[in-house]
């Protein structure tokens, strides 16, 4: 994930829980991605702060840096090496028909030039570790299979170098959308006190802005006839809760949206609470989050760095 923006319950309900639950069957690198985040602008004092808090968030929702490796993109400079041999290889026409390349500069008047090769940047943190399976949603798949054409390029040209990352992906969490707009994801760059829920928000603020989310016409839950934002609001529910259909349609069947939004509040206030804790008990420890990082990138720089050195021999690149 980017440290920028506010974590918010949507990235926490479509991964950071999933991620949780995978750490014990696989073994995990969780980045976090900050040469991602300079695509655009970022105040530097802003990013550093987010970084350690995104960190702290990655720990407080379960991830074990005994199991798995958490680190910074930037702090690993292989990353970097390995995105420009990368980009030698990659056609200027894949990165231009990049969905959200195009989306993002139709809405600019100029982009930078990171916009574009953003993707290949994603490809190689990662072919770096050789990654056999990259548990992201189908909003990333375009970006995944970009990422294999771009190996299978580079093997073709130079020899079996990277594994061929899978895209039968684990299953993913939900996918939760805007409370102000729920036919778009929930995002943590969108406007708007009433779009998402931080997963740092005061009760307050998250119980108000779940009671003000956005429903429809209709004066009760219809599992036959859900409006986008009753939908949402169910999702976030079960999601949380982990309740099955049948218990949802027991619970909410004919439920007027109001009662329905005090039940969504509380069930998501009875998770950020003891979330909240752990992450205070987290970044109250002086330099514990910067040791899990420097301990992360040197678990996994000797991997990335032998991959680069691989495809520098590869290439013919001069290595001593």
């Amino acid at each position: 994930m980017q440290p920028s923006g506010n974590l918010h319950i949507g990235n926490y309900l479509g991964a950071l829980k999933s991620w949780v639950r995978i750490q014990s069957d696989y073994e995990c690198i969780f980045c976090i991605v900050d040469l991602h985040a300079v695509t655009v602008y970022q105040d530097p004092k802003e990013l550093r702060s987010k970084i350690e808090e995104m960190a702290a968030l990655y720990l407080a929702a379960g991830i074990d840096p005994k199991q798995s490796a958490i680190m910074v993109q930037s702090a690993v400079p292989a990353h970097a090496e390995l995105a420009w041999m990368l980009t030698c290889v990659t056609p200027v026409g894949w990165l231009e028909r990049m969905t959200q390349f195009k989306t993002k500069a139709a809405a600019q008047e100029s982009v930078g030039d990171g916009l574009l090769q953003y993707p290949v940047l994603m490809a190689a943190d990662i072919l770096l570790y050789q990654a056999a399976i990259v548990p992201v949603g189908d909003d990333q798949s375009q970006h995944l299979e970009l990422t294999r054409d771009i190996a299978q390029r580079f093997n073709s040209l130079y020899g079996d170098t990277f594994v061929m990352p899978s895209t039968s992906l684990p299953s993913v969490g939900a996918r939760v959308m805007g409370l102000d707009d729920p036919t778009v994801k929930m995002s943590k760059s969108a406007a708007g006190a009433g779009h998402a829920v931080a997963l740092l928000d005061p009760p307050g603020k998250a119980r108000k802005a779940i009671l003000r989310a956005t429903t429809d016409s209709n004066p009760a839950v219809d599992f036959g006839n859900l409006g986008p934002g009753v939908a949402n609001l169910l999702t976030i529910f079960q999601a949380f809760g982990g309740w099955s259909d049948e218990q949802m349609r027991a619970q909410f069947s004919g439920l007027r949206y109001g009662d329905l939004k005090k039940q969504v509040a509380d069930m998501v206030l009875s998770h950020l609470e003891p979330f909240q804790k752990r992450y205070r008990e987290i970044i109250s420890e002086p330099g514990y989050v910067a040791g899990i990082l420097r301990d992360g990138a040197a678990r996994v720089e000797p991997v990335a760095d032998s991959t680069v050195a691989l495809v520098k021999r590869r290439m013919g690149l001069y290595t001593e």
